[in-house]
């Protein structure tokens, strides 16, 4: 009985594909670009136009370990900071890039991410 409930599974994810998350970004809650803070509205500037960007880690590969954003290739996605105004240190704020200018952002250190519309 239960190699029946694994196979009926494995038709129904695909064989080898996890049915736990989708990997399109159709789930994510949308932001558009006016909604931002307007630390967030300066952060992306910055992005768009290659910087200079305040933070070392500015631009560094963010690799998506949890999937909360599309799969894609490792070094697809780079994140950047968003300053937090009284933080002590870069804050939880970030705006994560994709490669074909999709743009992602977070308040909470990548728990959640809502796509940026422009």
């Amino acid at each position: 009985m239960l190699y029946v409930i694994a196979l009926a599974l494995s038709i129904a994810c695909g064989v080898g594909a996890s049915c736990a998350r989708d990997s399109s970004d159709s789930n994510l809650s949308q932001l558009h670009f006016e909604d931002l803070p307007k630390e967030a509205q300066k952060t992306l500037g910055l992005i768009k136009t290659n910087g200079p960007f305040p933070y070392k880690r500015d631009g560094v590969p963010f690799g998506n370990y949890e999937s909360r954003l599309p799969k894609k290739a490792r070094g697809y996605y780079k994140e950047y900071t968003v300053p937090t105004p009284g933080a002590g240190d870069r804050g939880a704020r970030r705006i994560v890039a994709g490669h074909n200018g999709e743009y992602y952002y977070t308040d909470d250190h990548y728990q959640t991410f809502r796509r940026i519309l422009e």
